[in-house]
C-alpha cells in the first residue's frame, strides 16, 4: 500500500494533503514509522482556528470552480476548505457559523464604481433618479430646498430619456422656482448637468462660452441651462467643498450600502489625492472595512505625488492607477463615434482631451510601470486608445491596461484587446439600462457590437465586471442577473437583449470576484475562497448558479464578512 492510501485510512483528506505537501514527510521512507511521524506531527489534537463556516454550499470560485460546504479561517485567512465533516475533525474553532444550507460566495467586488462620488450624493444631493418627468423633480427639489435652505441646490439621477418626449429640459422653470439660489443638477451618468442662470452666472457661463471636451447647448442664441461633459466643470467648480468632516462622513455612509449589498472590495474611478489619504487613514483607524483600489484622477498634484512615491499597497487599499476619460455618454450623446448619431445627424460627440494628452499619460505610465485605465463608450473612443495603448504595449503583456466600458466597439476592434492584453471593464446593468433607447442613438447594424460582453470576454478570456454606481444600483446581484440572463426585472425581453452576448453563471459570478481582484493585480490575495486568501466572503439566501431568474433577481445578502469577521 502506497503512502498516500495508508494516509488516507487514518486521517481527513486536508490533513492529509497538508503532510504530503511537507518536507519531514517527503524524506520518509520507512513504512513503519509513518503512522508514528503523523501522530508526533499533528500531537493527535485539532488545529485551533478562530472560525469554522460549515454546512453551506459554498461556491469557491477557485480555478476548477470547486463547491464546498465548509472552511477555516484564522488570522483572518481562509486556512481550509472542505466537507464539514473533514474541516470539523481537523480544526477546532472558537467561532463556529452553522450557514444550514445557505449559499456562500467570495466577497463581491464592484470592478468601476463612484464609492466617495456616491457618499458625497447621500449626504449633499437630492435624489432624482427615477423620475419619470421634469415636474417631478421641481417638486423633489422644492422639499430638498425647504428641508436644507442652501445657497446651492444640488441633485443627482435625472434621466431625460426616461421623460416623455426624450428632449434636454431647460433652465426657465428652475429660474422661476430658485431665482436666488445655484441649481446644478447632474445627469443620471454623471456627463451632463442641468443649471439655472445664477449657477450659471456664478461660473462665468454665458453664450459665448466655448470649452473644449464640453458644450454648452444654446437655445435662441442664450445658454438652455444644460452643460455636456466637460463644460459641467464650469460650474463644479464654483460649488462649495465638502468640509474634511463632510467628506469622512460620505465614505462612512457609502460602506453600509456596499456590505449591505455583499460588496467587500471595489475599484473606487478617479479619486484625488486628499481623498486617498482620508481613505487610508479611516483604514488604518479600522473604520473603513471595505478594501478600496483606488484609481488616480490625473490632476497634476495627484499625478506628482504617486509619480514620486510609486505604487502605494496595503491589506485594504491599492493604488496604482490613473483613470483617464476619453468621451462621454451615449445617453447624453457625448459618446464619441466613428459616425454621426443616428437621431442626431449633425453630432459625432466629444473627445475630451487631445490626443497628444493620452499619449503623455500613457508614455508615463509605461515608464513608471503605472497601469492605465481608460473611459471609453463610443466607437472612435475605444478605437483612439486602443491604438494609444497599442504604441506603448506594442504585443502581448502583463500590464492589464484597462479600458474602462467599452461599451460601443467597431467590428475591427475587438481584436485589438487580446493584441495588446488590454482589459475590457465593463457594466452589465448599462445594457439593460440602455437596451429601449440605445438603437435610436446607434441604430440596428451598429448595435450588434455594442454592449457584446462575452464577445468581449473572448479577447482575453476574461473581463471584469461593476456597477458604475451610482449611475446604476450598488448590487452585484443585479450585475450578475444582467450579465446572464440580459432582461429587465419583468423578464423582458422575453428572449434577452442580444442574448449572443450573455455570460454564463459562471463567468458571471468570476466577473464580480475573482477576475475584478485579478484586473487590480490582487488575485493573489482574494477574489476565491481557497488557503491563503483574506476570508472576505458573502452569504445569500439564493442559489445563484441554479435559482430561476425571478429567484435570482430577488436574492438577499444576509451576512458579509471582511477578514473573517461579519460586518453585516
Amino acid at each position: 500500500m502506497t503512502f498516500k492510501k495508508r494516509l488516507k485510512q487514518y486521517f481527513s483528506p486536508v490533513l492529509c494533503a497538508d503532510l504530503l505537501k511537507s518536507k519531514t514527510m517527503s524524506r520518509i521512507s520507512k513504512p513503519g514509522i509513518w503512522i508514528l511521524t503523523v501522530l508526533t506531527m499533528t500531537g493527535c489534537t485539532k488545529t485551533s482556528v478562530d472560525l469554522i463556516v460549515q454546512n453551506g454550499k459554498i461556491y469557491t470560485v477557485d480555478s476548477l470552480f470547486t463547491v464546498a460546504e465548509s472552511f477555516a479561517v484564522n488570522d483572518g485567512k481562509i486556512v481550509a476548505t472542505g466537507s464539514t465533516r473533514e474541516i470539523s475533525e481537523t480544526y477546532d474553532a472558537r467561532q463556529v457559523i452553522d450557514l444550514g444550507g445557505k449559499f456562500v460566495y467570495p466577497g463581491f467586488n464592484d470592478a468601476h464604481c463612484h464609492f466617495y462620488g456616491y457618499g458625497m450624493n447621500l449626504l449633499r444631493y437630492a435624489d432624482l433618479s427615477g423620475t419619470q418627468s421634469p415636474e417631478e423633480i421641481y417638486e423633489i427639489l422644492k422639499k430638498h430646498q425647504e428641508q436644507y435652505g442652501r445657497n446651492w441646490l444640488l441633485g443627482r439621477g435625472w434621466d431625460q430619456n426616461d421623460w416623455p418626449g426624450k428632449t434636454f429640459p431647460d433652465k426657465s422653470r428652475l429660474d422661476e422656482l430658485f431665482p436666488d439660489v445655484a441649481v446644478y443638477l447632474i445627469r443620471i451618468d454623471g456627463h451632463a448637468a442641468w443649471c439655472n442662470s445664477r449657477a450659471l452666472e456664478l461660473a462665468g457661463i454665458t453664450a459665448a462660452t466655448s470649452v473644449e471636451g464640453g458644450q454648452v447647448l444654446l437655445q435662441n442664441g442664450e445658454p438652455t441651462g444644460i452643460l455636456i461633459d466637460k463644460a459641467e466643470e464650469q460650474v463644479a467648480r464654483v460649488v462649495p467643498h465638502p468640509t474634511p468632516e463632510q467628506e469622512e462622513a460620505a465614505l462612512l455612509e457609502a460602506q453600509k450600502s456596499c456590505l449591505a449589498a455583499g460588496l467587500t472590495s471595489l475599484t473606487d474611478c478617479g479619486v484625488p489625492l486628499n481623498v486617498i489619504r482620508l481613505m487610508d487613514k479611516l483604514q488604518k483607524e479600522e473604520k473603513l472595512k471595505l478594501r478600496i483600489n483606488a484609481m488616480m484622477n490625473p490632476d497634476s498634484v495627484t499625478l506628482d505625488h504617486f509619480v514620486k512615491n510609486g505604487l502605494y499597497k496595503t491589506d485594504r487599499l491599492r493604488v496604482g492607477t490613473i483613470k483617464l476619460y476619453a468621451d462621454g455618454a451615449l445617453g447624453s450623446r457625448g459618446a464619441l463615434l466613428l459616425e454621426p448619431y443616428s437621431d442626431d445627424p449633425s453630432n459625432q460627440g466629444l473627445q475630451m482631451e487631445p490626443a497628444a494628452y493620452y499619449d503623455s499619460i500613457c508614455s508615463l505610465a509605461r515608464q513608471h510601470n503605472w497601469q492605465v485605465a481608460t473611459h471609453c463608450i463610443g466607437d472612435s473612443a475605444n478605437r483612439l486608445i486602443l491604438n494609444i495603448y497599442g504604441k506603448f504595449l506594442q504585443s502581448t503583456n502583463d500590464r492589464r491596461w484597462r479600458i474602462e466600458h467599452a461599451q460601443v466597439v467597431h467590428p475591427a476592434d475587438f481584436d485589438q484587446f487580446a493584441r495588446y492584453s488590454v482589459i475590457p471593464s465593463v457594466q452589465a446593468t448599462h445594457a439593460i439600462s440602455d437596451m429601449e433607447w440605445a438603437v435610436q442613438r446607434l441604430g440596428k447594424e451598429r448595435l450588434k457590437n455594442s454592449y457584446a460582453y462575452q464577445k468581449l470576454l473572448q479577447q482575453m478570456g476574461w473581463l471584469p465586471n461593476g456597477t458604475d454606481f451610482p449611475i446604476e444600483k450598488i448590487s452585484p446581484v443585479l450585475t450578475f442577473y444582467a450579465a446572464v440572463f440580459r432582461t429587465n426585472l419583468e423578464g423582458k425581453p422575453e428572449k434577452g437583449f442580444q442574448p449572443e452576448n450573455a455570460l454564463t453563471r459562471e463567468q458571471a459570478l468570476r466577473s464580480i470576484t475573482g477576475w475584478p481582484a485579478r484586473a487590480s493585480f490582487e488575485e493573489l490575495d482574494k477574489g476565491s475562497i481557497e488557503s491563503g486568501k483574506w476570508a472576505d466572503f458573502v452569504v445569500l439566501d439564493t442559489d445563484l448558479m441554479e435559482a430561476p431568474p425571478a429567484q435570482v433577481a430577488q436574492a438577499r445578502v444576509t451576512q458579509t464578512w471582511i477578514a473573517g469577521v461579519r460586518l453585516f
